[in-house]
């Protein structure tokens, strides 16, 4: 039978590497509600799929001229 690992979710640390952007800049946005994430007690966390996400709307395609 195939093991199923369990979720890993990432601080705002991790979520910061991980999508280029600064610690201060994730925080803000989730100070704005601009950002996706958990709240577990008092801590902050976020799921693969909210990486992907945030760097999914962080695309700008190219302009054909």
């Amino acid at each position: 039978m195939p093991t199923v690992s369990p979720k890993r979710f990432l601080n705002v640390d991790e979520f910061a590497e991980r999508t280029g952007k600064r610690p201060a800049t994730i925080r803000q946005k989730i100070w704005r509600r601009e950002q996706e994430h958990l709240k577990i007690g008092r801590n902050i966390r976020f799921t693969e799929e909210m990486v992907e996400k945030a760097l999914e709307n962080s695309y700008v395609p190219a302009i054909a001229r």
